[in-house]
């Protein structure tokens, strides 16, 4: 009788989501399925072609090629979210007829903080797993990934209000799912308080992500562009910085803004996510990276005018374009 597989669900099929589905699929003990959307018939019909500076040139064939999760007709091991934020409470309505109560593990790799909140209340009995990405990665055409040298991610358990501790039923998830990126040799680290990492993470984005999709330059053009410039980008990073220590994160102190700006002065000017979702009139992670930071702001009495101002300039684009978008497919 065949050893039953680990049944894996890659939900997101964009330049992250192809490429962990790559990672996942090199071992023969995963059944992958993956939920595609505008690359769904490319894949379907080719599969996906990785073309990776680390792992080499691979066609990867799933076992399912899904346009919606509920198509599966069965429950996962693994859940993974690769799709952009833009609507979590809508994704994990998505996921209702996949998900066992105790079984499925729910793992997001998406940008922004506040993330777990919806799938915990939608699945309160599921263990999730959390993760800060780092891995660079582009969908050159439909279906064809070219993933460049800088790979990794950072991943822990989240830990659901009330709660002080991990259970040993979620910290065997994570070593469970920690030995899929193992196997696939793909790098990763396990913090013990990932929402420091996640926020880490969108102190570096609610910089970059707003800045260069408001002003169409990339990092570096920003930065040389005013000698206002860089004390602009360092109250962004600040007001975060702030509300995360105001939140109780631990490890996250001021020094972390001359860190993150040496590291986006050692790299060549990039455009954030926004930025091409203004080009390409798509949906804007709004609110995970900037509209959460400032709620929770207002809510712990911490000030904010910066943020507040690039969250209302965004949402007001993102709104535009969400309008445009429906007027022109109605």
């Amino acid at each position: 009788m065949a050893e039953k597989k680990t049944e894996v669900l890659l939900y997101g099929l964009g330049a992250i989501g192809a490429f962990y589905a790559f990672i996942f699929q090199k071992s023969s003990e995963v059944r992958l399925s993956v939920v595609a959307r505008s690359n769904y018939q490319a894949v379907a019909s080719n599969g996906l072609l990785i073309k990776s500076e680390n792992h080499g040139e691979h066609l990867v064939r799933p076992a399912a090629v899904l346009k919606k999760a509920g198509e599966a007709g069965h429950a996962f091991d693994f859940i993974v979210c690769c799709n952009k934020a833009t609507d979590l409470e809508q994704t994990a309505e998505d996921l209702t007829d996949v998900v066992e109560e105790g079984r499925t593990v729910i793992v997001l790799f998406q940008n922004g903080v506040g993330n777990e909140d919806p799938f915990h209340r939608a699945f309160p009995g599921n263990t999730i797993l959390s993760a800060a990405i780092w891995t660079r990665s582009a969908q050159e055409t439909p279906g064809t990934i070219v993933q460049q040298s800088v790979e990794g991610l950072e991943i822990g358990i989240f830990i659901p209000p009330g709660s002080d501790a991990a259970t040993p039923a979620q910290q065997d998830a994570l070593a469970r799912f920690n030995g899929l990126l193992e196997h696939g040799k793909s790098p990763f680290t396990v913090c013990e308080h990932i929402q420091t990492q996640r926020w880490k993470k969108v102190i570096w984005n609610c910089a970059w992500n707003p800045l260069t999709a408001l002003t169409a330059c990339d990092t570096q053009e920003w930065l040389k562009s005013s000698e206002m410039a860089v004390p602009m980008t360092r109250r962004v990073m600040d007001e975060a910085i702030d509300v995360a220590r105001a939140a109780g994160v631990p490890d996250v102190d001021h020094d972390l803004v001359d860190e993150l700006l040496k590291r986006i002065n050692a790299l060549p000017g990039l455009y954030a996510s926004m930025y091409y979702d203004t080009v390409s009139g798509g949906a804007m992670e709004v609110e995970v990276i900037l509209g959460n930071p400032v709620r929770k702001a207002k809510e712990l009495g911490v000030s904010t005018p910066t943020l507040d101002i690039l969250y209302a300039l965004v949402k007001a684009i993102d709104i535009r374009m969400r309008a445009a978008k429906e007027k022109s497919t109605g």
